[in-house]
């Protein structure tokens, strides 16, 4: 795809939006550069032009902008305003940036985008997308306002994905849950929450890649992935991973906030945060053993050299865990 010239306009399109937010050092540069990465990822959506894409970025389109028409009325009232009368500007920031993100309360836009969209949107929407909304908090750290929205995101990102069929609606209310952990991870430090993110952009990458090469995109179609258990094993092992369960590479990460959570006696979010993660791993584990139950007649272990590639290659990325995480635990 990126061969094609308007394409691969958009996409430095895209990229260059979020550095020029980062890198801004004023909130109107941050503006500018979280506007020019909203209208560079529409047409980028809106690529085959099927009523599917053309839903998920009008939606996008309008969440995105009323977001960033927040964000600007907050930035020019606490220029214009005197100290004391700014009290809320931060609030409208942060609320706007949230927004952005699909963090819960604001996320209601997030699974319906992410279902009309490929693949690749999908990732680029999970990841790329959430790096200046959560550089651009950072700055304004709400401390109060983040607790409660961590709440309210590991709780719906748990309960929103116990009674879907789309995968693709799965793995939106899967991130939703991964920004509770994130947000709470950039309350501990920055450098916690860029390891956090790194980790779950990684694991991301092997989920999707698994979907995109068997054309998966809903629960039913697991099930006729025949003469090739591995693809399934492989599958297992990478949303176990992803759900953060023990010693798989995404526990790494929700390892070191449950430490540092700890050492800051934060116990009731931190009891919360655990309890709300099964969740996640009760409906990732029955996704796929009702997918195992069919393997019964299945005969040969692979079909294809390409397919049984793309399988080890995902399930390494989780399985590198295991001596990462033996190693912590002797050091």
């Amino acid at each position: 795809m990126l061969n094609n010239p308007s394409f691969f306009m958009f996409f430095m399109s895209l990229i260059s939006g979020t550095l020029i937010s980062i890198s801004s050092s004023s909130w109107l540069g941050m503006w500018m550069g979280l506007e020019m990465n909203l209208l560079s990822f529409i047409p980028i959506i809106n690529k085959n032009s099927t009523p599917y894409e053309t839903e998920a970025a009008m939606k996008y389109f309008l969440i995105q902008t009323m977001a960033s028409v927040i964000f600007l009325i907050a930035v020019m009232t606490s220029e214009m305003m005197e100290f004391s009368m700014n009290t809320y500007s931060p609030y409208l920031i942060s609320m706007a940036l949230l927004m952005k993100m699909g963090v819960a309360p604001f996320h209601f836009w997030f699974p319906g985008v992410m279902e009309g969209i490929s693949w690749m949107n999908c990732f680029i929407l999970m990841t790329w997308q959430k790096i200046a909304p959560f550089i651009l908090i950072s700055y304004k750290m709400m401390n109060n306002m983040l607790i409660m929205v961590i709440f309210m995101s590991t709780l719906i990102g748990s309960v929103g994905g116990l009674n879907q069929n789309s995968i693709r609606k799965i793995m939106s209310y899967s991130s939703i849950s991964h920004l509770g952990w994130m947000m709470s991870a950039m309350l501990v430090s920055n450098n916690m929450w860029m390891m956090y993110f790194m980790i779950y952009t990684l694991l991301n990458l092997a989920m999707i890649n698994l979907f995109h090469s068997q054309s998966m995109y809903q629960l039913s179609q697991a099930f006729f992935i025949k003469n090739n258990p591995l693809i399934k094993f492989s599958m297992m092992i990478s949303m176990l991973s992803l759900g953060g369960l023990p010693p798989f590479l995404g526990f790494l990460p929700k390892w070191l906030v449950i430490q540092s959570l700890v050492n800051q006696y934060s116990f009731i979010m931190l009891l919360f945060m655990v309890m709300m993660t099964l969740m996640t791993l009760y409906f990732y584990m029955r996704i796929m053993f009702s997918a195992f139950m069919f393997m019964n007649s299945e005969l040969k272990w692979f079909s294809n050299k390409k397919s049984a590639e793309t399988a080890t290659l995902s399930m390494m990325i989780s399985i590198i865990g295991i001596p990462i995480t033996t190693w912590m635990i002797m050091y």
